[in-house]
């Protein structure tokens, strides 16, 4: 206990599901907390303070200190606002926790502009105007801890989340180059993809085990509480977390993985250009163990594919 005691920490999206979690982890860990949540429905609409309100005040029933922001992140203005709260109630804010968002699922031949600006503004835009509206305060104290929340949809895809997994996969990469911009300054920036039953999830068909097993993921307890998230994004806020910058963790239940930026898997090379000839020679070759996912039906006619053989009467 006390491991983030004197520290102030921002959550986003704090009201429900994850973000809760981890605020309630750390206030038991010492931390004052900001709760930020707007109360808004999956979809991003709607307005409600009663969720930020109601963490609050379980923050303080755990003798704790915790003030509340309602502003929907995705604006500069609410980056700053959130910074501004955690000064006013505590004086000062050592970590921020960007963990809001909200899901416009829909298969890429239907998605819609308004779709896709609604979560790339919320997920991509309000990590971003979080970490900017923060980082010049974490820079003059030479100190600062970062956490993002970024997805396995992001990471390797998942159907009709075309806006969700561009969004998640920005924030990945962003996590890593703001790690390289404020590491100087002993700040640290890591980003947690995790896999929990949700309000979010729960849309999902399958809900979050339709996401699979990658990275192994969900261990053998197979446990998707979102308790079991926070301890992660808690440890990465310590000081003994102070040498971990610019990673990304898969949690979920009682796993953890490092996730390692994309690297070469097989490698062609040869003097000069290659010709459209050696390259249909030589590209399926290494290609060849690593499945599409998702091949067009068996029936269906693939210019380029090779027929099936016919089979004796």
């Amino acid at each position: 206990m006390g491991r983030l005691e004197g520290k102030v920490a921002i959550v986003t999206g704090s009201g429900r599901g994850i973000g809760r979690s981890v605020a309630l982890a750390m206030a038991r860990e010492g931390a004052k907390v900001v709760i930020n949540d707007p109360g808004v429905n999956v979809d991003g609409t709607g307005f409600e303070r009663g969720p930020a309100d109601q963490v609050a005040e379980e923050v303080r029933a755990l003798g704790g200190q915790a003030a509340a922001n309602y502003d929907a992140v995705g604006t500069m203005q609410a980056g700053e606002s959130l910074v501004k709260t955690a000064l006013d109630a505590f004086g000062r804010v050592d970590i921020l926790v960007n963990c809001a968002g909200i899901l416009r699922d829909r298969m890429i031949f239907n998605m819609s502009e308004e779709e896709w600006d609604a979560v790339i503004q919320v997920h991509l835009k309000g990590t971003f105007a979080c970490t900017r509206a923060v980082a010049p305060v974490f820079r003059q104290q030479k100190f600062g801890r970062i956490i993002n929340f970024t997805s396995i949809t992001g990471l390797i895809g998942n159907p009709g989340q075309a806006n969700y997994g561009a969004a998640k996969g920005g924030i990945a990469a962003f996590t890593r180059v703001a790690a390289r911009d404020l590491g100087r300054y002993a700040i640290t920036c890591n980003a947690v993809a995790p896999l929990a039953d949700t309000r979010m999830t729960a849309q999902v068909p399958g809900g979050a085990g339709a996401f699979g097993v990658p990275y192994g993921m969900v261990g053998a307890d197979g446990l998707r509480d979102t308790d079991h998230v926070a301890p992660m994004v808690v440890y990465l806020c310590t000081d003994a977390a102070w040498n971990i910058n610019g990673q990304v963790f898969a949690v979920s239940g009682g796993t953890i993985s490092l996730v390692r930026p994309p690297v070469p898997h097989k490698l062609l090379w040869k003097t000069g250009m290659w010709t459209l000839d050696e390259l249909e020679a030589q590209v399926p070759p290494i290609v060849a163990d690593i499945p599409n996912p998702a091949p067009p039906p068996e029936d269906a006619a693939v210019p380029g594919r090779p027929r099936a053989e016919a089979q004796p009467a």
